[in-house]
């Protein structure tokens, strides 16, 4: 009777601490039912531009580096098996934009800690999307979309920076 009480209580504890951890993701965060999103057809809301790409290499050079390194390779010695931001084949949690979006947000692996308590703007986690986007090989990057926005064109009005459009590798 005493062995049936403790596998009860080892059991009650189990649910209680793994419970989170599957409620994740039909839980919004006052705890309310929110719906499953398919993260491999999520879609940007921010249009893949120089813009955003600049802002995007912001981001990844203040909490990127250290483990992806400043070219996305991840060549560099470190404790984590990080992934080679460059070669989309090698990725294991899918890259597609959404896909890459959770695994900034949420984390990826073992390794990859969540950013979304770092970077808390949910517009600049897409922003970094499309900077990663931006160190694929030229042939897989999405094509670039002509910023319409005054503070990023020149006199001639061409884009200020060509972020994207050389190539990475």
């Amino acid at each position: 009777m005493k062995r049936l009480a403790n596998l009860t209580m080892v059991g009650i504890f189990l649910f209680g601490c793994l419970l989170p951890v599957f409620a994740q993701d039909t839980l919004d965060a006052n705890g309310a039912e929110a719906k499953k999103v398919d993260f491999k057809k999520l879609k940007s809301p921010v249009p893949y531009t120089a813009k955003s790409i600049k802002r995007g290499k912001m981001w990844y050079t203040r909490e990127c580096t250290s483990c992806h390194g400043p070219n996305g390779k991840a060549l560099i010695d470190i404790i984590a098996d990080a992934t080679d931001l460059t070669n989309t084949k090698m990725w294991y949690s899918g890259s597609t934009e959404g896909e890459i979006f959770r695994s900034i947000r949420d984390g990826a692996g073992v390794a990859m800690p969540p950013y979304k308590s770092k970077i808390r703007k949910e517009e600049d986690l897409w922003h970094l999307v499309n900077f990663v986007r931006s160190l694929w090989p030229k042939a897989q990057r999405p094509k670039l979309v002509e910023d319409k926005s005054k503070s990023t064109e020149s006199k001639t009005g061409e884009p200020s920076s060509n972020a994207g459009e050389d190539d990475h590798e």
